[in-house]
């Protein structure tokens, strides 16, 4: 683009506009590129019932499935102080699925005295 001396600070901002215009075009094409090689992974968390729930693992945090209880809980993954670790449950029976819990099995316990 030819610029005579008058217009030259314009012409200047029209040719930096143009550069960052295409920097960004640029930088959307390598997000989209990199964005549809990116590895799916396809889990199915939603349904856990009959003899899958006990195969579940007892993490440090752990999310009550659909016919679960406290006591279900606490035999199955060795913590028998839930209630005790976790102020924002009032009413052990009052326990639903999705509800977050903490679980402190007693072996890590006795790792960590």
């Amino acid at each position: 683009m030819a610029c005579n001396l008058s217009k030259r600070p314009i012409c200047a901002l029209t040719s930096i506009a143009e550069e960052a215009s295409w920097f960004c075009v640029c930088v959307l094409v390598t997000l989209l590129l990199l964005n549809s090689f990116k590895e799916t992974r396809i889990t199915n968390d939603e349904d856990v019932k009959g003899s899958r729930l006990l195969d579940r693992a007892c993490d440090e945090t752990y999310v009550v499935g659909d016919g679960e209880t406290l006591h279900s809980i606490s035999d199955k993954c060795g913590d028998p102080f839930i209630v005790e670790q976790n102020p924002h449950i009032h009413d052990p029976d009052d326990v639903f699925p999705g509800l977050v819990i903490k679980i402190t099995p007693i072996k890590s316990r006795k790792l960590l005295r």
